[in-house]
């Protein structure tokens, strides 16, 4: 545990001139005393770290000096050269520059370890479009891309119904979702954050203005919680349904993850035989009928009535075509 710990502060001074013992501490999860500690044993063991005292101080790597990857287990090498999407990579224009990085990489690796990338390219492939669809990337994705790294501001042109708005954006990150491309961007002149389809752009221009990244902003928690807020704002009816033990367990399989989370937060007691009555939010009617069909009889709908109906009509129609065979056929003749 102290060793790997050790790696990543070595690691840590390797990426930044000088870091605080407070951002040491924050980075490694350790009180700034272990750091100290730390900072001594990686200075017994021969690695040149420098503290420097006073306000502006902090710790650093004396002479340049510089670690390789010769510390690296197998299972962490393999990890590594997982961590590259090659679809994404490519459709970004980074294909050539990431594999000039792997060979760098297993250059730098120890020869027991040095075919982690074979060994993890077969046995972890992802692909992340959905079935039944040919993945297109979109025309100027690669000029959002190159902008996003360089952060530079672009001026696009965004089709929105049947309208092209023209907007100034500091492009900070992109996300692949469903083989979906979006930017998530800072609007220039409303100075707020919103999510943009790729392939909604119909122009994009790169200015030679650069943009000042707040680095506070979070990309996985801003799309995590923008992900949130689009799941609900489209969900805008309300059915009660009751649902055994088993269809607590499916709900989250049958409907939005986000919807059955809600329902299920607000759920109260379990009756006598562990049934639990929950509100739903769905998108219609029409999709509560084919989500909780799923469930079969592990959910009642107990409102709306027009729902309720629609499911005896079913039940009823079910029940008449499952009718024992005898029963037809004395019915026949």
């Amino acid at each position: 545990m102290r060793a790997a710990r050790l790696i990543k502060m070595v690691l840590l001074l390797q990426s930044r001139p000088t870091m605080t013992a407070a951002e040491l501490a924050r980075e490694l999860e350790v009180s700034e005393r272990t750091v100290t500690r730390d900072a001594q044993a990686l200075s017994e063991a021969g690695v040149p770290v420098y503290a420097e005292r006073g306000r502006a101080g902090g710790y650093r790597l004396v002479g340049g000096y510089r670690t390789r990857l010769t510390g690296l287990a197998r299972g962490e090498a393999e990890a590594l050269f997982l961590s590259g999407v090659p679809g994404a990579l490519r459709e970004m224009g980074l294909e050539d520059v990431a594999s000039a990085a792997r060979l760098k990489v297993s250059a730098a690796l120890l020869p027991s370890v040095r075919d982690a990338s074979r060994t993890a390219a077969q046995r972890f492939h992802l692909d992340a479009p959905a079935w039944f669809r040919e993945p297109e990337p979109p025309a100027l994705l690669t000029a959002v891309a190159d902008a996003v790294w360089d952060d530079r501001s672009i001026r696009a042109g965004y089709r929105r119904g049947n309208e092209v708005v023209e907007r100034e954006l500091a492009p900070y990150g992109l996300v692949l979702k469903a083989g979906a491309w979006y930017l998530c961007a800072r609007v220039r002149d409303a100075d707020v954050f919103r999510t943009y389809r790729i392939d909604r752009f119909v122009e994009v221009e790169i200015l030679k203005e650069r943009f000042s990244r707040d680095e506070e902003f979070d990309l996985p928690g801003y799309w995590r919680e923008q992900a949130e807020r689009f799941a609900r704002s489209i969900l805008r009816a309300d059915v009660v349904v009751r649902l055994s033990p088993d269809g607590v367990r499916g709900l989250v399989h049958a409907v939005d993850p986000v919807a059955a989370r809600d329902a299920l937060a607000g759920s109260g007691e379990p009756d006598g035989r562990g049934w639990v009555t929950v509100t739903l939010r769905v998108e219609s009617e029409d999709v509560a009928h084919t989500q909780l069909t799923a469930l079969g009889a592990r959910a009642e709908v107990v409102s709306p009535e027009s729902l309720r109906k629609r499911f005896a009509e079913d039940a009823a129609a079910l029940a008449a075509l499952y009718e024992p065979r005898e029963a037809c056929e004395a019915g026949e003749s």
